[in-house]
């Protein structure tokens, strides 16, 4: 087991490579954004009438989040929802675990007001777009 307290933080929840709210904020709006508008064309009769061929579906949605983690995932540890956060910190703070630190409350409210405030900007486009 590692000494380190951020490692074993690591485990359970998300944190940026840079600790900026701002910017960690803005940047985990729009990674959450791309998620939700990209991969609502997935399945949207806009782009395919048909729909896409049979197991694409779950490739795609594992490729967007791959390329999301790869451009956009250093600044925040890309969450994109806030239960990958917010239930795994909780659990840390709460789990008796030696020599485990703070739970970093502090940084706990970009993985949950980003998505929660991307999810609003997502619909807004997905309406305006006309894509569902």
């Amino acid at each position: 087991m590692t000494p380190d307290p951020s490692t074993k933080l690591g485990v359970f929840c998300t944190a940026p490579a840079i600790r900026n709210l701002p910017a960690n904020l803005l940047t985990e709006i729009i990674a959450t954004t791309c998620l939700i508008v990209v991969g609502s064309t997935f399945s949207s009769k806009a782009v395919s009438s048909t729909g896409l061929a049979i197991g694409l579906g779950p490739w795609f949605w594992g490729a967007l989040v791959w390329a999301i983690g790869l451009g956009l995932g250093g600044p925040t540890g890309y969450a994109l929802n806030p239960a990958r956060d917010f239930g795994p910190r909780l659990a840390h703070a709460i789990l008796p675990i030696s020599g485990k630190g703070k739970s970093d409350w502090g940084y706990a409210l970009v993985p949950i007001v980003g998505p929660l405030t991307a999810g609003c900007i997502g619909a807004g486009i997905i309406k305006l777009a006309g894509i569902r």
